[in-house]
């Protein structure tokens, strides 16, 4: 089995590669973080077989601390790794901001460099990967990335500041970057010249970006369920609900309770419909109206039920009996005045897909009795 040594195993990139690297069976993992030793560092350069260097610094105290964490731990790694004749293979993350004039892209690119040579001399394999902004679960906000701070304070209706809406930021979502990792770890990176490379990298505006996370929390009002057909929204949403406060992570829905039962609408979508959940006491009788364009499906989860249709050109009454026992879906085409009815002991409840939200405006429904 192989061994890995992981630096910084305790910050984002770090947490999260160890957790998917124990998913994928790697189980010898010699993690190293500040709270760690030179001379437990030492012993696990003696024994692994690749190594994550992670470790770094960018947001220090002091502009000096960059090249102490950048490049003197890089330094101090590698010379530990000669020392016991360790060749494994190395990769260190990088950053795009190793081509800038900065402190911080300064002490990345001498880090960089430090290991290109390493790699000259030793032949040690070196998967350097420039780094765009990372986001995703775990996180830190005011320290990570903008995405972490914004998903945190807008989440918690925290003010954010939006210097310039027009600013393009380059952005990698953390499991593309882990499944990048593990190919450099399986020797079949991704790579372009000297440099490796996340494949998957998303480019968007401030400006957008700030919009897209304000519509994740308002979703619980409007219903409307974010755009998962869109790569970056998917991975921005799932990031932003892994900044929910842990004493909000449900929320009501309106009830339209009557003597009836209730109705009470659940999802939202711009092109996908509706859900809604209908639920219906013992003997009542809903619908008995019928759609010219508008079309849905009902499935009964729990009671039993009996839909009945009838074409509105026609006598004829078509039934069909439904109970939560058996799930089963129930088209309900256009042309067919339609019903539910209660005919159990207990409480009927359907869940309702709808092909367009409603529009009280266009309401497309028209009473008549089946």
């Amino acid at each position: 089995m192989t061994k890995i040594l992981i630096t910084g195993a305790s910050g984002f990139v770090g947490k999260n590669l160890v957790v998917e690297l124990r998913n994928q069976g790697y189980s010898d993992l010699f993690l190293f973080n500040r709270s760690n030793s030179m001379e437990q560092l030492e012993e696990f350069t003696k024994h692994c077989d690749f190594v994550f260097h992670l470790a770094g610094v960018n947001r220090p105290e002091k502009e000096e601390e960059f090249m102490e964490g950048n490049l003197n731990l890089t330094s101090k790694l590698l010379e530990l790794l000669k020392k016991n004749n360790n060749s494994s293979p190395i990769l260190i993350t990088s950053s795009i901001q190793a081509e800038k004039d900065n402190a911080y892209g300064k002490s990345k690119k001498a880090g960089e460099e430090l290991l290109f040579n390493y790699s000259r001399e030793t032949g040690t394999e070196a998967f350097v990967y420039r780094l765009p902004n990372l986001f995703g679960k775990w996180s830190k906000p005011n320290y990570n990335t903008v995405v972490a701070t914004y998903c945190y304070n807008i989440a918690r209706d925290i003010e954010i500041q939006v210097n310039n809406p027009e600013a393009e930021l380059k952005l990698a979502y953390i499991d593309d970057v882990l499944e990048e990792f593990v190919k450099a770890l399986k020797r079949i990176p991704s790579k372009t010249g000297d440099y490796c490379e996340i494949p998957v990298v998303h480019s968007v505006k401030l400006g957008e970006l700030v919009n897209t996370i304000k519509a994740f929390k308002e979703s619980r009002k409007t219903l409307n369920v974010p755009n998962m057909g869109d790569s970056l929204t998917k991975k921005l949403y799932s990031t932003y609900l892994s900044f929910l406060p842990k004493d909000n992570f449900s929320y009501d829905l309106k009830m339209n309770i009557d003597n009836r039962g209730s109705f009470t609408e659940f999802l939202r979508t711009p092109d996908r419909g509706q859900v809604s959940v209908n639920i219906s006491k013992p003997g009542i009788t809903k619908g008995n109206h019928w759609h010219h364009t508008k079309n849905e499906k009902f499935l009964v989860v729990s009671g039993e039920g009996l839909i009945r249709f009838r074409n509105i050109d026609s006598d004829k009454v078509i039934e069909y009996r439904v109970s939560g026992e058996t799930l089963e879906v129930v088209d309900i085409p256009t042309g067919y005045t339609h019903s539910i009815v209660n005919v159990g002991e207990m409480d009927l409840v359907t869940i309702m897909w709808v092909n367009e939200s409603f529009d009280p405006t266009k309401p497309d429904t028209t009473f008549l009795e089946v």
